[in-house]
């Protein structure tokens, strides 16, 4: 039976088996249960897509220039405010400093932690980590991902997709990365996005006494590292490989972090592999 028919087994109205647990029992994510592809259309999807590619180039360019490329050079009739609403659900804005939407929307009741890397000596591998979501284009439809990756070394220690922004697939990164990983770093830093702000979320470093750190608001160098990661995978893997579903992706994904991880020369490592800076 496929993944997508699983789905469909699953009874939101149990009131003796919740759905977390139903989704465990039939061996899909809980997100799943929630997608819901059609609640935007294919042409959204189309122009996400382009939205993706021009903000991976330059990440510096707000909804005004974005509106105007889509306008002049790919001949689409979208508007500044619709630009803003989709670029607002793929959780992209402009890098200068401004309250983030979309993937990091802020939630007012969760605390924000301050930035502890200004000045902050990184020499070794585990001092800290620090992650983020990025939007994934499908050819029927799109996910997101998460990746959690080691500072000092880039090694990409986990990462997870998701068709749903529910903080599942956050939460299971963050225990994967602490399971996997040798060492537990000294910090971890994030943006203030409500996923990473969430008290489940931060209970993770509590119970492992890891610092947080968070980036100012729209801080896009704060968290230079992981926006280089997701440049470099969608040019060199998404972008090169017209993925249908999230199985495929997942499969994709898989093969290019070892290939990340284990044999692709860094130029900031002076031409070294992650895996070998991370691990000695």
């Amino acid at each position: 039976m496929t993944h997508n028919n699983l789905v469909f087994l699953v009874d939101k109205n149990n009131k003796k088996i919740n759905t977390t647990r139903q989704a465990e029992l039939l061996g899909i994510s809980r997100s799943s249960i929630y997608y819901n592809p059609a609640e935007i259309s294919d042409a959204d999807i189309a122009t996400m897509n382009l939205i993706d590619q021009i903000y991976t180039k330059q990440p510096f360019y707000g909804k005004r220039k974005i509106k105007a490329l889509l306008n002049n050079q790919h001949n689409i009739p979208i508007g500044v405010k619709h630009t803003k609403t989709l670029m607002n659900i793929m959780g992209l804005e402009a890098i200068y400093p401004k309250k983030k939407n979309g993937l990091s929307a802020i939630n007012k009741d969760h605390k924000i932690y301050p930035y502890l890397l200004n000045n902050y000596q990184i020499i070794q591998p585990n001092q800290v980590w620090s992650t983020d979501i990025t939007y994934i284009k499908l050819q029927n439809g799109f996910c997101y991902l998460i990746a959690i990756i080691d500072w000092f070394s880039r090694y990409v220690i986990s990462w997870k997709l998701s068709n749903t922004l529910d903080i599942d697939f956050c939460l299971d990164a963050y225990n994967e990365a602490i399971e996997v990983n040798k060492n537990i770093p000294d910090i971890f830093n994030s943006d203030q996005g409500s996923h990473f702000t969430s008290p489940k979320f931060i209970k993770i470093s509590k119970d492992n006494n890891i610092k947080i750190s968070m980036d100012g608001r729209g801080r896009y160098l704060d968290n230079i590292f992981v926006e280089r990661l997701w440049r470099t995978v969608k040019q060199e893997n998404i972008y090169l490989n017209n993925y249908v579903d999230v199985k495929e992706t997942r499969m994709g994904l898989k093969q290019y972090f070892d290939f990340y991880n284990t044999e692709r020369p860094h130029q900031s490592l002076n031409y070294k592999i992650p895996a070998e800076i991370h691990f000695g």
